[in-house]
């Protein structure tokens, strides 16, 4: 038996469920430190074991990032706190953060450029800091991928440089032994996604997929984060449920997408998704909890201790 099993005993599992309940088992979640104080018990509402990400926004000190990588960590969870290379000044900074998040017990770390405009110091690129060398005796290291492309990259529209990095990080992963997956961008529709993680695999991008998924929010909530955060073509789907009057004050649930990678990944068990990231942009605690709805004991990771 899982040492969880959030499914009700008087409810069976649907047939249908369960591609999707296989789809979300072993997800991982995204806090920030500050969303994280408004949490008493992770253990109330995440399986022990599962990847929590910690987002390293501009301005928040490593204090408070080491601080809330600690509490997560001594409740149970794996660790993963970003390390965005536009905010870290030099080498000596990066160093002295692995140093920190080592000393707390973290072992894994999410290298991505950063939302900042212009680089702060040294570093522009996660690629710089694979480089670095600074990550001796982490077990895992993810990079960002991007499915709609990204316009701070290519400016022209394209994704020539996007692809470009993706396969230079491939390579790295190869040439290293590293253990890496590629944690992406948050989407809205299931085909665009389900091609561009064959594309990748057709390119010979090897970087297992860890597909990001706005967790329920309101409406005008996920249209907010979608255009601040760049997100493309797939926008249009919220951009229509906002015209129809009906659903523009029900919440949104990311049902329909996961059910279709879901659905694809169960008649491809190749394909290149591995699992499930949801930034949780209605919060936390309804994530979670959506996912125990749709999901029975989806959150426990696969090498979960049995009982």
């Amino acid at each position: 038996m899982a040492l969880f099993n959030f499914r009700r005993k008087d409810d069976a599992p649907a047939p249908t469920a369960q591609p999707l309940e296989a789809f979300l088992k072993g997800y991982s979640i995204e806090v920030m430190p500050r969303t994280a104080e408004k949490v008493e018990s992770f253990r109330d509402i995440l399986p022990t074991g599962t990847r929590v990400y910690i987002a390293h926004i501009d301005g928040t000190p490593i204090e408070d990032m080491v601080a809330t990588a600690k509490r997560v960590g001594d409740e149970g969870y794996s660790v993963m706190p970003h390390f965005p290379a536009r905010i870290i000044k030099d080498k000596a900074t990066l160093t002295d953060w692995v140093a920190r998040y080592k000393d707390v017990g973290v072992r894994q770390g999410l290298l991505l450029a950063g939302g900042v405009a212009a680089p702060m110091g040294d570093f522009s690129t996660s690629m710089q800091l694979l480089e670095s060398g600074a990550f001796s005796g982490f077990d895992r290291l993810h990079v960002a991928g991007h499915p709609e492309g990204n316009k701070d990259i290519d400016p022209d529209g394209s994704d020539r440089m996007v692809m470009e990095a993706a396969r230079w990080k491939s390579a790295f992963m190869e040439r290293t032994d590293a253990k890496m997956a590629m944690a992406t961008q948050f989407c809205f529709e299931g085909q665009p996604v389900i091609d561009w993680v064959n594309r990748l695999a057709a390119e010979g991008i090897k970087l297992p997929v860890h597909i990001g998924i706005a967790g329920p929010a309101k409406l005008q909530t996920l249209i907010k984060f979608a255009i601040a955060c760049g997100v493309g073509p797939s926008l249009r789907v919220l951009q229509k449920r906002a015209m129809d009057v009906t659903k523009l004050l029900l919440p949104y649930e990311p049902t329909e997408i996961l059910e279709t990678l879901a659905a694809h990944k169960a008649a491809n068990p190749g394909f290149g998704i591995e699992q499930v990231h949801f930034f949780p942009l209605g919060g936390i605690k309804t994530n979670a909890q959506w996912v125990t709805d749709n999901g029975g004991a989806s959150g426990v990771p696969a090498n979960a201790e049995k009982v």
